[in-house]
């Protein structure tokens, strides 16, 4: 069965959830049965690559213009697609989804994967938020089999026999005792906070950081991992709060630093006003790390004691839970991930190739 995968900006070492989500799937899925071919965007490549000879990558030019990048390089890849002419073509996200219709008028099976509603991100336009809407509803209505990650999104557009809710995954790693990086950033471990993702506005850094600065905690620290995929005006102002505020702020991590600082973190914090199923927050846990949360449906939905939520955007709820938090003793927290197990979705995920392919 060849599945040609397109909506991520690709991996390995690329940032993002989808592209993390991609990674982790298709790195289990990918064998003889199932051969991958996933489509990558040139401007975001790495020099890192993977050893798994059942996925292959066709890069393609894109454009890092927000609002047009996505758009661009999924019309090239629906170009490709409907030449090579795959089994399936797994769609990540409702905006590359706009162009089921052509592939459904070919005779191509489609999947899409709906990660999150991308029209209520704060950076986008009135004019690109009516876009993505209008291609959510194509996008769901041309696909054979629809994926939400998140419960509370397949909820909402009802009942309809082609969605089914897999969950996002996280790996199980162990803790590392090594404290190399962690010391050159001038951190003492258990005394700081960790937060991770994108520098946009939707992640909620700004108001995290002026809530960490007024809980008058002298002993700890907040490190920030992750950057921008565009420099924008908001970007700028996050690096400039962060500067004066003696915020750390590590850039884009994988692998053992990004290890390192889990292992050692004291609290992780994730203040997002949106989500889909957050694959940062399940790494969190996946440390047994406390966590502090925003109470948005996605975070929700993984049920966690109610202490351990904060309102959305509200400075005073997380200067609150922050105080909370570090005024009790640190103690290892043990989650029930069995939900979140790659493996399983993995499996889940075939089951959904194997029912369009009938």
């Amino acid at each position: 069965m060849n599945i040609f995968v397109f909506g991520t900006r690709g991996f390995p070492y690329i940032q993002g959830g989808v592209a993390s989500h991609c990674e982790n799937l298709y790195s289990i899925i990918a064998d003889e049965q199932y051969r991958i071919t996933v489509f990558r965007r040139k401007p975001f490549l790495s020099l890192v690559t993977i050893n798994n000879r059942n996925i292959s990558f066709i890069d393609l030019p894109s454009t890092k213009l927000k609002g047009f990048e996505a758009f661009f390089h999924s019309f090239l890849c629906t170009i490709v697609c409907l030449i090579r002419r795959p089994d399936i073509v797994h769609i990540h996200n409702i905006g590359p989804g706009i162009f089921a219709p052509f592939l459904k008028i070919a005779g191509i099976k489609v999947v899409l994967t709906y990660h999150s509603p991308n029209y209520e991100h704060k950076k986008w336009s009135f004019l690109a938020k009516k876009f993505l809407k209008f291609s959510e509803l194509i996008s769901i209505k041309f696909s054979d089999k629809v994926i939400f990650v998140s419960k509370f999104q397949k909820d909402k557009f009802g009942y309809n026999k082609k969605f089914i809710q897999i969950n996002n995954g996280v790996r199980f790693p162990s803790a590392t005792n090594n404290d190399d990086y962690i010391n050159t950033l001038g951190l003492i471990k258990k005394n700081y906070i960790l937060s991770l993702g994108r520098f946009v506005e939707e992640k909620g850094f700004d108001y995290l950081i002026r809530a960490f600065c007024k809980i008058k905690q002298q002993n700890y620290r907040l490190v920030i991992v992750g950057d921008c995929d565009h420099e924008t005006k908001y970007s700028k102002q996050l690096k400039e709060l962060a500067k004066a505020n003696d915020v750390v702020l590590t850039g884009f991590l994988k692998g053992e630093k990004l290890m390192e600082l889990f292992s050692h973190a004291r609290l992780f914090v994730l203040p997002s006003y949106h989500e889909g199923l957050p694959i940062c927050l399940l790494e969190a846990m996946s440390f047994h790390l406390p966590v502090l949360v925003s109470d948005i449906p996605a975070n929700k939905q993984i049920a966690l004691p109610e202490n351990r939520y904060f309102i959305t955007g509200n400075e005073e709820s997380l200067i609150q839970g922050l105080k909370q938090q570090l005024n009790c003793i640190f103690e290892p927290v043990n989650y029930d991930l069995t939900p979140y197990n790659w493996d399983h979705i993995a499996m889940q995920t075939k089951t959904v190739y194997e029912q369009v392919m009938k």
